[in-house]
């Protein structure tokens, strides 16, 4: 074997490389931001479903528009009054004048009532009208008629709201034909105006607009009904009201007189008037008498108390004003001073002092007469005052009696009065609204007019080919654009290159275009027979590959993917054969021990690999073979083991990768798929780099950002990715940014 592979030194160690994780990734649904070409491209990537969406809808709507029974449709317009011109000064008793919106709501529906449904059919005579007892004028049975028919057979086990309204004289056939005629009429009211259209369809010109016409014509005649009826039976109400009103106001009036006889009250509003003022000036009496009594009471309590004391006395407000009083004072004053003097010169029995105290003692007694007198006018005065008070008051009492007695006759007189002008009133009201109900009912007025007729249809209203082609492309542009986009937002695959570094966080190697096996010789390996985009493509991940690796010495690289199926071992031998033409010793290590590929890709046997070498069973140097690449040698897996992960993870292995440096530039180590087993996080540990492995519209973001967890444990030294198997012929427009026909021209040979 030495001439295939230089000796091999026995499993010399290196130092573990520097462990580099990957960057975080962003959202699922993407973290960069949205550009107009991004959703071309989705269309463009969709557009056999666009196309598809687009085609159903616009063809359905063709369909419906060409296969369509021509309707015609019949206007006449009327003009409905919320009050009807007055010719007479009085009010009629059907009043439309209610300025309410509850009131055109009832016209609206008043026009498509059953009522005058049946009487306009009657009228015209449409009980056995084609188009509305359904039976076609050339009986031509189709599937859509038959099916029509089963399903009017099957609504009969149902029946609407409307149809619950029935009139019971109604028939059935004659309820289907009203309510054939009922669902032909549409009522649409004039904004901001008091006009109405009322619209009939039918697939009959003639029949709509001679529908429409009957329909204004007998809903005016049936209001003009409710007008006649309104009247009449209010003037008969009004007419027995009249009579009983008339025997009420007979019956009061006689009470009311025979009441006047009885009591004499002819003339009570003027007694009361008499009894009022009396009541007001004795009340006005009593309360004078009361002031002047209290006033009095105060000055003969406060004498009564001061009566012993004659200083007290000589205060009081009565004596302090009597002249005569003061003037005693004065002269007893001018003795007592008189006898003061002659005191000094005469003894007590002189004549005299003598003379002098007897005039002392006579105006003395005089002055207590005349106070005493005072007192007396004093007792006197607020006894008159008490006694005044009585007697008005007794007065006050009596009369308020008599104003009472004459209050319960007013009142009862009152009443009988007020019966009477009741009753004459309203006998007066109940005979003017009858005279004037009498008149009204005369008067042939409605304040509803025809405006405009309905005419015979030149056109049919339905189906509008030209609207319904315009709805139809533009349901079908809506229906095909959010097909795509929402199969695309759906699809979860990834499926962009631009996909690889927003969802995994992983920087991109390169895209390989996907070929058929016809377009080749011999394996899909890189070389001669292969296409020159897919060989170009190697190329470039390749030199992505050498600048990611920068650091000096022997590269270990493990090649791995989320799943089966998305080719690795495609990628993994490409990738050593691209490494190998770059005068690169490259060893590719097939270490997937389950399902081997790269023996069969190469054409070496599988036996002696990389089980038997781990389970000394074959040398290293018998095990390695050379390949018909120049630089290339392959260690294929060797026999299948039952622990492919132990072996994989033993210190043999490790010892086994280390020993390969002094004899390789790059080892490439083709592993299992992340999700199937726990292999390639063994090798992502040992290995100085991973890249992994992307399948074009296979591999969801979720599972692989699963698979990149479960490889993060292992802290890797992630290298990039490469998105394989890209359809770039199917979706040229899609990946136009990454990849264009006409760079294929640049390294393509010339006349190849």
């Amino acid at each position: 074997m030495s001439e295939r592979l230089p000796q091999l030194k026995q499993f010399d160690t290196v130092p573990a490389p520097i462990r580099v994780v990957r960057a975080a990734a962003a959202d699922v649904d993407g973290g960069t931001e949205s550009h107009f070409l991004d959703y071309a491209r989705v269309l463009y990537k969709r557009r056999w479903t666009v196309i598809t969406g687009f085609m159903v809808a616009f063809g359905v709507m063709f369909i419906y528009s060409s296969s369509a029974t021509p309707m015609y449709t019949a206007r006449v317009q009327l003009l409905i009054e919320n009050d009807s011109q007055n010719v007479i000064k009085f009010d009629e008793v059907f009043e439309p004048n209610k300025t309410t919106n509850d009131y055109y709501q009832t016209q609206y529906r008043l026009l498509q009532s059953r009522l005058v449904a049946r009487r306009t059919i009657e009228a015209e005579k449409l009980w056995t009208h084609p188009a509305l007892t359904g039976e076609p004028a050339a009986a031509t049975p189709t599937y859509l008629g038959a099916i029509r028919g089963s399903l009017q057979q099957v609504l009969v086990l149902w029946p609407s709201a409307e149809a619950e309204q029935r009139d019971a004289t109604e028939n059935s056939d004659q309820s289907a034909v009203v309510d054939a005629f009922l669902s032909s009429i549409t009522v649409v009211p004039v904004r901001n105006s008091r006009l109405v259209d009322v619209n009939f369809r039918t697939p009959d010109p003639q029949l709509a607009s001679r529908a429409a016409n009957a329909i204004a014509k007998n809903y005016i005649e049936q209001n003009l009904e409710f007008r006649f009826l309104a009247t009449q039976e209010a003037t008969e109400f009004l007419n027995a009201r009249t009579s009983e009103q008339r025997n009420r106001l007979d019956l009061s009036e006689r009470a009311l007189q025979q009441y006047r006889e009885k009591t004499g009250a002819m003339a009570i509003e003027d007694r009361q008037n008499i009894v009022v003022q009396r009541l007001t000036d004795l009340n006005a009496a009593v309360t004078r008498a009361r002031t002047e009594r209290i006033e009095k009471q105060s000055s003969h309590d406060q004498i009564a108390r001061i009566q012993t004391d004659r200083a007290g006395l000589d205060t009081f407000p009565a004596i302090l004003n009597n002249t005569f009083i003061q003037q005693l004072k004065v002269q007893l004053n001018e003795l007592q001073r008189q006898k003061a003097q002659l005191s000094e010169k005469l003894g007590v029995r002189h004549p005299d002092m003598t003379r002098a105290q007897s005039a002392i003692d006579t105006t003395e007694g005089r002055l207590t007469s005349e106070v005493q007198k005072v007192v007396q006018a004093v007792r006197n005065d607020y006894l008159a005052a008490e006694a005044n008070e009585r007697a008005l008051q007794s007065s006050l009492d009596q009369q308020r009696g008599e104003a009472q007695e004459l209050n319960r006759a007013a009142a009862q007189h009152g009443v009988l009065a007020r019966d009477a002008a009741t009753n004459q009133t309203m006998f007066a009201g109940l005979l003017q609204r009858s005279r004037e109900t009498d008149i009204a009912g005369d008067l042939k007025s409605s304040n509803i007019r025809i405006v405009d007729p309905a005419e015979v249809p030149r056109s049919p209203s339905s189906p509008d080919l030209r609207r319904n082609l315009k709805v139809g492309l533009l349901a079908g542009l809506l229906l095909g654009v959010g097909l795509g986009f929402c199969f695309e937002y759906l699809d979860t695959r990834i499926k962009d290159p631009d996909e690889i570094k927003n969802v995994l966080g992983l920087s991109l190697l390169g895209l390989v275009p996907t070929f058929q096996r016809k377009e080749i010789i011999g394996q899909p390996l890189f070389g001669d027979g292969v296409p020159a985009e897919f060989s170009e493509a190697f190329r470039g991940i390749r030199s992505n590959l050498l600048f990611a690796s920068a650091a000096a010495g022997p590269k270990t690289v493990v090649v791995t993917s989320t799943g089966p199926g998305e080719g690795k071992s495609v990628v993994s031998s490409n990738i050593a054969a691209s490494l190998a033409h770059a005068n690169l010793r490259v060893l590719l290590i097939d270490a997937d021990m389950r399902r081997p590929k790269t023996h069969e890709m190469f054409g070496i046997p599988a036996e002696p690999g990389l089980s038997n070498v781990l389970v000394s069973k074959a040398k290293a140097s018998d095990a390695v073979r050379r390949t018909t690449i120049p630089n290339l040698w392959l260690l294929p897996s060797g026999k299948l083991p039952p622990n492919p992960a132990e072996l994989l993870g033993s210190a043999r292995f490790q010892e086994f990768i280390d020993s390969l440096d002094e004899h390789f530039d790059w080892v490439i180590i083709d592993s299992p798929p992340v999700m199937a087993v726990t292999d390639p996080g063994v090798l992502a540990h040992i290995a100085t780099g991973v890249v992994f492995v992307v399948g074009s519209e296979m591999t969801s973001k979720w599972t692989a950002r699963t698979a990149l967890g479960q490889l993060d444990a292992a802290r890797p030294n992630y290298l990039g990715a490469v998105l394989n198997k890209v359809d770039v012929r199917r979706h040229p427009y899609f990946y136009s940014k990454h990849y264009r026909k006409e760079y294929q021209t640049y390294y393509t040979k010339p006349g190849a």
